[in-house]
């Protein structure tokens, strides 16, 4: 103990830059086990202290039957349930942070009894008002609103204004990416509105085991195959589903925080390697003193070792310390995507699994960059480590080579150290790698969302237009097709259908060559009327393939499709389908598609809703402005991730900085006699500094550019990966070469800035005081 914490205090800067790594480290780690472990529990909590129902069906009154709310109470498993009145709103719109977001609603009676998702407020006014109204969590932490605010809610082109009383946290319809959103009203103000619009009934299902919720309303739809045919009309939700929708997006971040955690876990054993190699080089006349006197190896070791355990506990400790400061921020991420108040409690179990993971992994580092200190003899220890007159080749020697001196030298010094470059290049290629990760993932998230609104089988359209069921669909394309700076217009409409008895959305379209958007990544989408698309996770559920041939059922009819091609989407957990229309013909000959996507070549989305409204008006019943749909549906996403990217560069600016102090510190102290006599024949302070950064230029140029590479081409496997449970095979994110190379030549240039900032220290080196010491 006592060898141990002398080493400790002769060597300060090393012990804090060791100790800020791993504090670093395990802060990281724990944050991120914390999340992932107590993310899927903390959502199942919410459920069951709110008492929310397990699933759902939401319809109109002339689709309900009353065998619905008979077939849910009596189907096994159930415990509880309830039919209750809504209004419901097919699409329905407000604002939300800085654009508008078109959604489904039901509006609920707020002052009505219910045992299922009872109206809980997390913030309320304390005074009433005749047009009040209760909204989401989720429109306060992500969507900007305050108590007292005004909330209008446009639906048929009517506007419905409201004050903001208060907030309530829901687990089923309360964030913005489920396809239906919860809200309630006063007695009075919800019959004031009942009154005006149309009224439809909710069903809501508590079961002894929610995981079964998915079968619940896959058995539903099997025995109401007719509540498959419109889904305007009939929608369903099981707490399966949202779950993992809701926690997709969170247990992304927390896999980004627990691998960049294990990188700097790496960048610590990696300083732990080169501190001991140094530390026994430096201490090899001290350890034949040692043993000479009658020390151990074994103890000379534990001390070694010793040393840097207690610099990893320390530091862990006081890093799962600061986690805990830290999670109201990640609690807050967590609040703005999910719409429920995260409360962290205290984890030992994790916290110590974690100081375990890092003091280990420490331990044996340690052990094994140490253990050659028992094959050293007293005597060779006492000469300073030479056993032989056998010396190291001498490299590019500066009688017969050419080239700038101050370039020779630093080079000669660079290839003096290979241990030290080996351990720099490791560590720059994480770093890099972990740095080019997170810029795509925010230049795709926040700057060209191409890709990633792709990835959730979005067609970029301009505007989206519902067509009224007694209108001739075709007509209306063609003189909407006519119109002024109009490219392209195009049916697209999404139903719900079954395939091998599984329920599943299908994109039904004319053409899919016309589309913006392919989805498929393996074959081709449908060309013919008995040809499918199906996603890869449809086809994993029903073990067929390109090729196979698959039952598909809407409505009351079922036929014959061949499988031409496998496709992807975080849609509806990647249960994704695509058919033409000749196709859901089959199924039902008088199908016409209600829902036309728009492409507009120069003329804004809402000079061209107000002129279609103006002419075809009689003809509409909705019209959506897809590109600020998508910006509010992103906007929440490009929060989180912008966060996520700012601690990854952040944490890589700080580890750059303290290796290269660390390095360059040993460095001069070690070479300080050296540096010292190099003054004396004349070289200046500046010299000695640019040959000491020129020595690790080579090598930190070679780490950034094979971490720049492995960044390039390696950040859509990862992120495919960490995607694949959500329905994504192949990620096709722009890997801007632009920005990646200008982030390599920001790290490069602060390397060169940082090792001169450090090798100021040579200014105090001097001849005479060599000769005075």
């Amino acid at each position: 103990m006592n060898l141990a914490l002398a080493n400790i205090r002769k060597s300060k800067s090393a012990t804090a830059s060791l100790f800020t790594f791993i504090l670093v480290a395990a802060l990281l780690l724990n944050i991120g086990l914390m999340v992932i472990t107590q993310i899927n529990t903390f959502f199942d909590s919410k459920v069951e202290q709110l008492k929310d129902p397990h699933a759902i069906i939401v319809m109109d009154y002339p689709s309900y039957n009353s065998s619905y709310g008979e077939f849910i109470t009596k189907y096994p498993g159930v415990t509880e349930s309830e039919t209750e009145e809504i209004i419901n709103m097919d699409i329905a719109k407000f604002n939300f942070g800085d654009s508008v977001l078109a959604n489904r609603i039901a509006i609920f009676n707020a002052d009505s009894h219910r045992n299922i998702g009872a109206l809980k407020l997390v913030e309320k006014l304390n005074t009433a008002s005749a047009n009040d109204i209760f909204i989401p969590y989720i429109l306060k932490t992500n969507g900007g609103y305050e108590l007292g605010e005004d909330f209008t809610i446009t639906y048929q082109n009517k506007h419905y204004k409201y004050r903001i009383a208060g907030f309530f946290e829901t687990t089923m319809m309360g964030t913005s990416n489920i396809g239906i959103m919860e809200f309630m009203l006063p007695a009075r103000a919800y019959q004031t509105l009942a009154n005006e619009v149309d009224k439809g009934l909710i069903i809501s299902a508590v079961m002894e085991d929610k995981t079964q919720s998915t079968k619940l309303l896959n058995d539903f739809s099997k025995e109401f195959p007719q509540s498959t045919e419109a889904t305007s009309s009939i929608g369903a939700l099981d707490i399966e589903k949202v779950k993992s929708v809701s926690t997709l997006t969170i247990n992304i971040i927390a896999m980004i925080l627990v691998a960049f955690a294990a990188i700097i876990v790496l960048v610590s054993l990696i300083v732990i390697k080169f501190r001991i190699s140094n530390s026994i080089e430096d201490d090899m006349t001290n350890i034949g003193v040692l043993k000479a006197i009658g020390y151990t190896s074994r103890q000379i070791l534990s001390s070694i070792i010793l040393q840097f355990v207690l610099i990893a506990f320390s530091a862990s400790i006081v890093g799962v310390a600061l986690s805990y400061c830290l999670m109201p921020i990640i609690g807050s991420i967590i609040s703005s995507l999910s719409g429920l108040i995260w409360y962290q409690g205290f984890n030992m179990t994790i916290n110590v699994v974690n100081i375990f993971i890092i003091a280990f992994c420490v331990v044996i580092v340690a052990l094994i960059s140490a253990f050659h200190v028992r094959k050293i003899q007293p005597i060779m220890a006492l000469r300073g480590g030479i056993q032989t007159h056998s010396f190291r080749k001498n490299y590019f020697p500066l009688e017969n080579t050419g080239g700038g001196l101050h370039f020779l030298l630093a080079i000669k010094s660079m290839l003096s150290n290979v241990k030290q470059n080996i351990m720099i290049l490791l560590i720059m290629i994480a770093l890099t790698f972990a740095s080019v990760f997170s810029v795509v993932l925010f230049y795709n998230i926040a700057s060209d969302k191409t890709a990633f609104i792709n990835l959730f089988g979005a067609e970029p359209a301009n505007v989206m237009i519902t067509v009224r069921p007694d209108a001739d669909t075709t007509e209306l394309l063609s003189n909407i097709k006519q119109m002024d700076q109009v490219n392209k217009v195009t049916i697209f409409d999404k139903i719900t259908t079954k395939i091998d008895h599984q329920t599943v959305d299908t994109y039904v379209t004319k053409n899919y060559n016309q589309l913006e958007n392919n989805i498929v990544y393996e074959g081709r989408q449908p060309k013919y009327d008995n040809e499918i698309a199906i996603s890869w996770v449809v086809s994993n559920q029903i073990n067929k393939g390109i090729g196979d041939t698959v039952e598909v059922e809407y409505g009351t009819k079922t036929a014959s499709f061949l499988v031409t091609g496998l496709s992807q989407s975080i849609g509806n957990l990647g249960q994704i389908t695509s058919l033409t229309m000749d196709g859901i013909q089959q199924l039902q000959s008088d199908y016409k598609g209600t829902t036309l996507y728009v492409y507009l070549d120069g003329l804004s989305n809402q000079h061209f809703i107000e002129d279609v409204q103006e002419q075809y008006g009689d003809n509409i019943v909705e019209t959506l402005d897809i590109d600020k749909i998508i910006e509010s549906q992103t906007g929440m996403y490009t929060a989180a991730v912008f966060a996520v990217m700012i601690m990854v560069l952040t944490i890589t600016v700080l580890v750059v900085v303290m290796i290269l102090y660390l390095i360059i510190k040993t460095m001069i102290i070690k070479r300080k006699k050296e540096f010292g006599v190099m003054k004396a024949i004349g070289y200046s302070t500046i010299q000695l500094m640019h040959q000491i950064s020129i020595s690790f230029v080579p090598v930190i140029i070679t780490g950034v550019a094979i971490g720049g590479v492995l960044g390039y081409f390696y950040t859509n496997p990862m992120l495919s990966v960490l995607l694949s449970s959500a329905g994504v095979k192949r990620l096709d994110f722009i890997v801007h070469l632009p920005i990646i190379l200008m982030l390599c030549v920001g790290i490069l240039i602060l390397a060169y800035i940082v090792s001169m900032l450090v090798s100021l220290k040579i200014r105090k080196v001097s001849a005479y005081g060599l000769i005075s010491e």
